[in-house]
C-alpha cells in the first residue's frame, strides 16, 4: 500500500470521509456531493494525525525542498503546520482568511522575512479559492510562496484550473481517485456506485444524482 493509499484508508476508517452517492450532502455552495470531508476530525487520532504530519514533511522536502517557513491556513491548516514546522525545525505562521479590524490588523500572524519562501498548508482543496487567497496575502507581505501541500483532494477541474492561472504548485498526500479505489476494495462503497462518484467529480455544479 502506497502514501496515497494509506492516507485514504485513514480518512476512511476515522470517518473524515462519507460517501452518500444515494443521499448526497449539500455543500454551503449549494453543490450537492456524494462526499464530504472533515480532515479536522483526524485530530483526534493520535497515530493518524502523526503519520500525516509526517507525510507532509516528506512531501514538502521532496517537492519544496529550499522552504524557509511552513504557513497554516486558518483555521484547519493550522495544527498541520505546527506539527510539520516542529518535524523541519522551521518557523512557523498562520494565514487569517482576511486580516483583523482591530489592533494591528493582522492578516498574517507569525513574523516573516521579505523573500522567504514559503509552502502554505491546507487541510483539503476543492476549488482551492481559500488557499489560493492566502497565498496572495502572504505574496503581498513579501514571502515567496513556493506553493501548497495538502492532505486531501477533490480533483475538480476548477481547482486545477484555479492553481494553474496562479502559477502555484500543488501536491496532496491522497486524492478522490484514490480514495474511491480504497473505498471500493475495502467495502465502503459498492462498484455500481463508482461511476455515480466519479461522474461528479467531472461536473459538481451540474451533477444530478
Amino acid at each position: 500500500m502506497n502514501t496515497a493509499q494509506r492516507i485514504a484508508e485513514h480518512l476512511l476508517k476515522v470517518e473524515a470521509v462519507s460517501l452518500r452517492p444515494d443521499h448526497p450532502f449539500t455543500w454551503a455552495s449549494g453543490i450537492l456531493s456524494p462526499i464530504y470531508c472533515d480532515n479536522r476530525i483526524t485530530l483526534s487520532y493520535p497515530s493518524v494525525r502523526r503519520d500525516i504530519a509526517n507525510e507532509l514533511a516528506k512531501t514538502i522536502l521532496e517537492h519544496y525542498p529550499d522552504v524557509e517557513v511552513i504557513a497554516g491556513t486558518a483555521t484547519a491548516g493550522i495544527p498541520q503546520a505546527c506539527w510539520v514546522a516542529e518535524i523541519l525545525n522551521l518557523p512557523m505562521v498562520y494565514i487569517r482568511t482576511k486580516a483583523k479590524d482591530h489592533g494591528k490588523e493582522n492578516q498574517i500572524e507569525g513574523r516573516i522575512t521579505a523573500g522567504q519562501k514559503m509552502v502554505v498548508i491546507e487541510d483539503l482543496i476543492s476549488t482551492g479559492g481559500s488557499v489560493l487567497d492566502a497565498c496572495e496575502a502572504a505574496r503581498r507581505e513579501g514571502a515567496d510562496v513556493l506553493g501548497v501541500a495538502a492532505i486531501f483532494t477533490y480533483q475538480l477541474p476548477k481547482g486545477i484550473a484555479n492553481f494553474e492561472a496562479h502559477g502555484l504548485k500543488l501536491v496532496t498526500l491522497s486524492d478522490y481517485t484514490t480514495l474511491l479505489q480504497v473505498a471500493q476494495d475495502q467495502g465502503y462503497i459498492q462498484k455500481e456506485h463508482l461511476d455515480v462518484l466519479m461522474e461528479w467529480k467531472k461536473d459538481p455544479q451540474n451533477w444530478k444524482r
